[in-house]
């Protein structure tokens, strides 16, 4: 499209403006005026996320957790490690973190199906199957998938087997299990990229998530939001995908900082282990 001089510029603004107000008023005067001005010089750019104390969003990946790193007036940082602790602790060496948001689940039922599981894929219509339904402890202590699926079995009086997704997420499960068992001296909650991708766009983002054009939806809602996610290392352990999932981790973790955060369910459940078993987002 051929510059537009400022004299012009101004010309078509006003004729919007009147145009809008001839038509419908006030409002439509408001309305009429935005599409002019996004016609003329595109949409108007985010403003960047505003980040008020240090956070770390995690997720789970081939090499162990990648972690994405917000801290106020610093650019956003990758870390890598095969251990949560390990993870926390690298983070540590830089910032001094308000709040930890993995994507596992956190609070292992003894006899149930988590409520927390239950809602969020409620609020996820077309793209529930990406919340898996937690398996019981005794489940994830079984050493065998054989096992762990009739320890589900006896656990939920015959109501609940164990699918083989939930349980090949043991080892990462155990270790974040593990490691809130020690106390970390840092909140931490349990998140879910699918629901935060939600919503920052308003709807489920049905693309899968590793092809080509989920990549670029979710880019698309980081950015939307105002958060540019970091370069992407291939060969560090993690893949494209995860990186933008523990963004999207982040970006709760800021929310959850500020008191914006939603849990699922309002008020957490906590079973036998002691531990608050809500997702956030």
């Amino acid at each position: 499209m051929a510059p537009v001089g400022e004299q012009d510029w101004r010309q078509r603004l006003a004729q919007a403006v009147a145009d809008g107000v001839a038509c419908t008023g006030p409002a439509g005067a408001l309305e009429a005026l935005r599409d002019e001005i996004e016609r003329l010089i595109g949409p108007a750019e985010p403003s960047p996320l505003e980040v008020r104390v240090p956070v770390l969003g995690v997720d789970a990946c081939k090499g162990g957790w990648v972690g994405v790193l917000l801290s106020p007036a610093r650019p956003a940082a990758v870390l890598a490690a095969a251990t949560i602790a390990a993870l926390v602790e690298l983070a540590r060496e830089s910032a001094d973190l308000a709040v930890v948001a993995i994507d596992i689940p956190i609070g292992l039922p003894d006899d149930r199906v988590r409520e927390a599981d239950t809602l969020a894929r409620r609020a996820l219509p077309g793209k529930g199957s990406s919340v898996f339904t937690t398996l019981t402890r005794s489940a994830y202590e079984a050493p065998t998938y054989a096992e762990a699926r009739e320890a589900n079995l006896v656990a939920t009086g015959g109501t609940q087997s164990a699918s083989a997704q939930a349980y090949a997420l043991r080892a990462r499960i155990l270790d974040v299990d593990g490691w809130l068992r020690s106390r970390p001296a840092v909140e931490v909650i349990e998140v879910h990229p699918e629901l935060a991708f939600a919503r920052m766009t308003g709807t489920p983002v049905r693309q899968p998530k590793s092809a080509p054009e989920g990549i670029t939806a979710r880019r698309a809602a980081l950015g939307g939001v105002g958060l540019v996610p970091p370069a992407w290392f291939r060969g560090s352990g993690f893949a494209e995908d995860d990186l933008l999932d523990a963004c999207a981790a982040a970006w709760t973790a800021v929310r959850h900082s500020r008191g914006e955060s939603e849990s699922f369910p309002d008020e957490a459940e906590v079973f036998s282990d002691g531990i608050p078993a809500a997702i956030r987002v």
